[in-house]
């Protein structure tokens, strides 16, 4: 079967410990959790948990089966297989020269960046779209002096419940 990375969404109750709890599932079962992303959902007493990993089918059913068990878990769908959409951010820190400013400033009106902060000899852009336009963004970045970024995990939603 075939490797692919899956995002999985998991509503839980919003207590202490359950985010540990869904980490150790996913290590006890040999998964990495490639991104992760959790906040409140419109009731404050319940958490989303975006967590993207690598395997098959196969072994995703078992790890959404392992999941449900844990005390404080309500939901969890694997968003890999429903119409959701799927977004990142990442901030990423500019270093301003007279080589790149030029060209980075057209990059960021032509592609939609937004930038944050911006000085004499800095910018903080933020990019967002999917997994792919993040890593476009980033390798373009790393090629025109990206000093640093930081990278939020996989945010989703349903098309439809």
């Amino acid at each position: 079967m075939e490797v692919k990375e899956n995002t999985i969404s998991i509503l839980v109750n919003n207590r202490p410990d359950v985010l540990a709890r869904i980490a150790g599932t996913f290590s006890g079962r040999g998964f990495n959790i490639e991104s992760i992303s959790a906040n409140i959902t419109r009731n404050p007493e319940i958490t989303r948990i975006i967590i993207t990993t690598l395997g098959n089918r196969e072994t995703v059913i078992k790890l959404e089966k392992q999941l449900i068990k844990i005390i404080d878990v309500l939901e969890v769908k694997d968003l890999t297989r429903v119409n959701a959409a799927c977004r990142e951010m990442v901030l990423v820190r500019m270093k301003l020269t007279d080589a790149n400013q030029v060209k980075l400033m057209q990059t960021v009106d032509t592609l939609k960046w937004k930038i944050v902060k911006m000085d004499a000899d800095t910018c903080i852009l933020e990019v967002t779209g999917g997994k792919h336009d993040i890593d476009d963004a980033l390798t373009l970045l790393d090629k025109m002096g990206m000093d640093d970024f930081t990278r939020t995990g996989v945010v989703a939603v349903e098309l439809h419940k």
